[in-house]
């Protein structure tokens, strides 16, 4: 029998998922009621712009005052979705004080103080959900901490931007430049006014940090993620993709080492072979590749952004939620028993391409690769084109540790023969 009181919900933010968030839950109200087991309610929504007109929400429901908003006591779940730290930090933790759950899609604050929040809402009773916050519509987050929860997480290897993905599928179909790319993703809206985030990898760093500490049972801070952005991948990067059987995206990686002992998350361009199925992920598309003891491989793939997408997640949320508040539980919490080392980027072990700018003459070759065996890293394929003095040398490694790399690196810039290194790009997807 369904409960005729409505469960009440607070919206903070009404922006571009905001608004979508308060449209879905007005327009399927019935198909959300019988979900449930109650009808839902929206009893508020703090906004920073009171004057705009926003179309579906009765302006009584519109308030400045977000924290007298979560304070009322008889909210029954909070819908965050303003981004950034703060206000959202204390707005999140007020709500747990009062009563209410949380469904929230604010990577950047799960990524810093996830520990902190998921205490909050423990200590409280209530429930912290956040499917939104790392891949738009994909389920993600939930088939990892439910789905998965009896199988061992070895790797998680993802496209979780969509912005950047469009610009490096663009530069590798068209032959487009970086910043000619970069402009197309701007005037189609798929790019801020400032792309920061996207391109230098904080947003990839962000999910990937949430996603690690889920996959392997331990608490992996944004800090703990090494991050490189994609704003010198050139159009000569691409070509040597080709000419490999490759293309290149930007990656968000978290694996478990081989002894089981530790952990690694990272962000950074990558050349992945053209076999492998996160290679056809096209335009501002996300698509995770999940690697486990009993389940094999995994793909996940869709929209990752958008008002429509992160709305979906973001109900399917309030749903859980809501059902939970109904039968008195709440769902899974933080689970960090694992607790292992998150190690640096300098023990990571991978392949890598390296781009050389030579001397054309006798012996070249032979100086670099033994800076290459001094150093340890052992080298797989080796390509040279000289012209009028002037040479390209091309070296992939097979797989090496990032400090024995770093290390040879440094050797061979101090070669004589050695005139610039013009490019270094990890292979990954092997």
């Amino acid at each position: 029998m369904m409960r005729t009181r409505p469960l009440k919900v607070a919206l903070l933010g009404c922006g571009v998922v905001g608004s979508e968030v308060a449209r879905i839950m007005t327009t399927h109200a019935d198909d959300l009621a019988a979900r449930i087991g109650a009808p839902v309610e929206l009893a508020g929504v703090a906004v920073r712009r009171p004057g705009k007109v926003r179309e579906g929400i009765d302006p009584a429901l519109v308030t400045t005052d977000a924290t007298a908003l979560v304070k009322r006591g008889d909210i029954d779940v909070v819908v965050e979705v303003i981004g950034g730290i703060e206000p959202a930090r204390s707005l999140i933790t007020t709500a747990f004080e009062h009563g209410a759950s949380v469904v929230s899609a604010n990577k950047a604050l799960l990524a810093q103080d996830g520990a902190a929040l998921h205490a909050a809402a423990e200590e409280h009773g209530r429930d912290l959900y956040y499917e939104a916050a790392v891949a738009g519509a994909i389920p993600l987050i939930r088939p990892l901490r439910e789905s998965l929860a009896g199988d061992k997480v070895n790797r998680v290897l993802g496209i979780v931007n969509g912005t950047t993905n469009f610009i490096l599928d663009k530069m590798g179909s068209t032959g487009a430049g970086y910043q000619e790319a970069l402009d197309e993703a701007t005037a189609l809206g798929y790019a801020e006014a400032d792309p920061t985030a996207d391109v230098e990898g904080f947003d990839a760093a962000a999910k990937a940090a949430i996603l690690a500490g889920i996959a392997f049972h331990t608490r992996v801070r944004l800090d703990d993620v090494y991050r490189e952005g994609m704003s010198e991948v050139t159009a000569a990067d691409f070509r040597s993709a080709s000419e490999m059987g490759c293309t290149i995206k930007l990656l968000a990686i978290c694996e478990r080492a081989a002894d089981g002992g530790s952990v690694t998350a990272r962000v950074h361009p990558a050349m992945i072979p053209l076999s492998h199925p996160l290679a056809s992920v096209r335009g501002a598309y996300n698509a995770v590749f999940v690697e486990s003891d009993a389940s094999g491989q995994l793909m996940f793939y869709g929209p990752g952004a958008g008002g429509s997408p992160t709305a979906s997640a973001v109900l399917g949320d309030l749903v859980a939620v809501c059902r939970n508040r109904l039968n008195g539980a709440t769902g899974p919490g933080e689970s960090a028993y694992a607790a292992l080392r998150v190690s640096s980027m300098g023990e990571v072990v991978t392949r890598y391409h390296i781009s050389l700018d030579v001397a054309d003459k006798p012996g070249v070759l032979a100086q670099v690769a033994t800076v290459f065996a001094e150093h340890g890293v052992s080298i797989d394929t080796v390509r040279q084109q000289g012209k009028d003095g002037e040479a390209s040398l091309v070296v992939v490694t097979h797989r090496a540790s990032d400090a024995s790399l770093t290390g040879t690196v440094e050797a061979l810039r101090k070669l004589d023969t050695v005139r610039g290194v013009a490019s270094i790009m990890r292979v990954e997807g092997e």
